[in-house]
């Protein structure tokens, strides 16, 4: 129900009260006001604008992540990915070497991935300071504990491995094992992928518009890179290493037509640019290429099957890091160009 604002005796003297109560009236009746506010000569009010931003400062802030953040998505999406493989294999009874192979990744990752999280946040402490809570809600909070989990349960199984070479097996050091590697297992598959979940928690466009495909994408990386890495110690007989290094570069294959067919202004950075470029090389080289040498590699026996693994391998960890570097970005290329274009796409590098 609309009520017409009556307009007070003292506003006839005084333009300002008249402009205020026409405006109230204007949206009483339309539900909005067209009509322009004042803005006096002088006043410190900031003009906001796509051009300008709001006080000079743009409206979307670039991520303050250094180079050393893409790296530590790469390792912790390879290790994250051993740790899963290798638990499977041992459950299942597979080749002993590939059990302990991927122990020993998993293990290197608890090391070098604090190590480059500490680097890019400058001192130490900041790093304890986030162990001070846990929020269920913030990526950030869950990953840095899921990062703790997983570092336990890696680095256990690896001493366990250490100890079985070394005394042989027993008892106590079975339970260690045991322990380590199941919770491994467990944390190591979300520490995987977590990185996806926290850049697509945010308003950076390009990451924001691929918030449910971003976990998965880089999970199937991370699995990419855990198989070439263990094919490239020596495991490049088994057959089930080679179908989950052709399963995931099959996912890559997918992603990179989902990117392509999308038109939408917010994935410009992943198409165009120098940012298109890196993610489309990134692309290619963890699916096409290796899909392509695995495929191959089933038809063929003997040298050449091997030669065409171990580079479909190489090729894997290469587009694994090389497609970290490419979100990473062009997150920052969509934080400075965050505007729909119309018409041809504009994309600032």
């Amino acid at each position: 129900m609309a009520y017409d604002i009556p307009l007070p005796e003292h506003s006839e003297a005084d333009p300002r009260e008249r402009k205020l109560f026409e405006i109230r009236r204007e949206a009483e009746r339309q539900g909005q006001v067209k009509s322009p506010g004042i803005h006096p000569s002088g006043a410190p009010f900031p003009v906001a604008s796509p051009q300008t931003g709001y006080y000079g400062i743009p409206l979307l802030k670039e991520p303050a992540w250094t180079w050393e953040i893409p790296l530590y998505f790469f390792v912790g999406g390879a290790s994250g990915a051993a740790a899963v493989v290798g638990a499977i294999a041992d459950y299942t009874g597979a080749d002993r070497k590939i059990v302990r192979d991927a122990r020993w990744i998993a293990a290197a990752g608890t090391v070098i991935s604090p190590a480059l999280l500490i680097a890019d946040l400058g001192r130490p402490e900041r790093f304890l300071g986030m162990l001070r809570v846990f929020k269920p809600q913030s990526p950030m909070s869950v990953g840095v504990w899921t990062l703790m989990g997983f570092s336990a349960g890696a680095s256990a199984a690896a001493f366990a491995e250490f100890l079985r070479g070394r005394y042989g097996p027993s008892l106590p050091i079975r339970v260690i094992e045991q322990a380590g590697q199941a919770m491994s297992m467990a944390f190591g598959l979300p520490f995987s992928n977590y990185t996806g979940v926290l850049i697509g928690a945010t308003a950076i466009p390009v990451w924001n518009n691929n918030v449910r495909e971003l976990p998965i994408h880089f999970g199937m990386s991370g699995l990419g890179a855990a198989v070439g890495l263990l094919e490239l110690m020596g495991n490049n007989k088994s057959r089930a290493l080679e179908l989950l290094g052709l399963g995931a570069a099959m996912f890559e294959v997918w992603e990179g037509w989902r990117l392509e067919s999308r038109n939408k202004a917010a994935l410009n950075p992943v198409k165009y640019g120098a940012s298109g470029t890196i993610t489309r090389i990134g692309g290619t080289l963890s699916g096409p290429v290796p899909f392509a040498l695995r495929a191959m590699s089933l038809l063929t026996d003997g040298r050449g099957s091997q030669k065409m693994r171990r580079l479909a391998s190489i090729s894997a960890i290469l587009g694994s890091l090389i497609t970290r570097v490419a979100w990473v970005h062009a997150g920052h290329v969509s934080a400075r160009d965050w505007r729909e274009p119309l018409g041809v796409p504009h994309v600032q590098e």
